[in-house]
């Protein structure tokens, strides 16, 4: 099965309820390190690592010459899914990892139950775009990691957020300059698909949660969660954007509390 993501699984003795974790752009499955200990008290738990990210570097030799698309990302998903008999599952992610999900929840909603979008990208703003671009023009001739430190520091620049940055900058050495240019490419397409998401609002509890210093991201998540009916909004105070890592506790709580009200009205 060398075409399947590398995951990991953790299984409950009685739960039937799965959750899965997405990670971000240049992180891995490793980033959930604080989570894994609340959850699997709860949930069976399904951790991925995208392609070209973590233990799923060597994979989708095939695949290389391709160009990226959040399709294709999101249906290697699917696949791991299919592999392990998961019909549906409550989907947890992080920064660009809340992207694929909801792209998920778009392509195959019967298979989401539930979505917590931790430091959710929802729109990338005009300073945004212009360091996307800005990289998009210089990824040939600036090595990589300076290109991902810069926007690590950029996304992340308060002392509190040293260790999601040190974090995120650590992962990113283990994706190769190829690998780096694909996803970079894909950030370009955040916009039009967003703005679909945005028009969109899908029937599938939703929990933002965000840091109240992620400036770059909070605004539209508010815009976006007021005009949807489904889409709740929690923030943490002196947060930024890697809300999982800086505030565990709370990130875990606040999640899993949902996941469980949200179970219960099901059932």
């Amino acid at each position: 099965m060398s075409d399947l993501l590398f995951h990991k699984t953790y299984l409950h003795p009685t739960s039937k309820e799965w959750v899965v974790f997405v990670h971000g752009a240049g992180g891995s499955s490793s980033i959930w390190f604080k989570q894994i200990k609340a959850y699997k008290q709860h949930f069976n738990l399904l951790l991925l690592d995208l392609r070209g990210h973590g233990r799923s570097n060597n994979m989708f030799q095939d695949m290389m010459k391709n160009p990226y698309t959040f399709k294709s990302v999101t249906t290697d998903i699917v696949q791991v899914l299919n592999h392990l008999k998961i019909q549906s599952a409550h989907f947890v992610g992080i920064s660009l990892g809340t992207i694929i999900i909801r792209n998920l929840a778009e392509l195959a909603p019967e298979r989401v139950k539930t979505m917590v979008l931790g430091g959710a990208v929802t729109r990338l703003d005009a300073r945004s775009q212009f360091l996307v671009q800005a990289g998009n023009l210089c990824k040939h001739i600036i090595p990589y990691m300076w290109l991902y430190g810069l926007f690590a520091y950029v996304v992340m620049p308060q002392k509190t957020q040293k260790e999601s940055r040190l974090l995120f900058i650590n992962e990113a050495k283990k994706l190769c300059q190829k690998e780096f240019k694909r996803w970079f490419k894909l950030a370009a397409d955040v916009n039009p698909l967003m703005k679909y998401f945005k028009e969109r609002d899908l029937p599938i509890p939703t929990l933002y949660l965000m840091g109240g210093n992620d400036y770059m991201f909070i605004k539209p998540v508010k815009e976006m969660v007021s005009k949807h009916k489904h889409s709740y909004l929690t923030e943490f105070d002196n947060c930024g954007h890697v809300c999982n890592v800086e505030r565990p506790d709370d990130f875990n709580q606040h999640s899993i509390e949902f996941i469980q009200r949200h179970q219960q009205m099901a059932a």
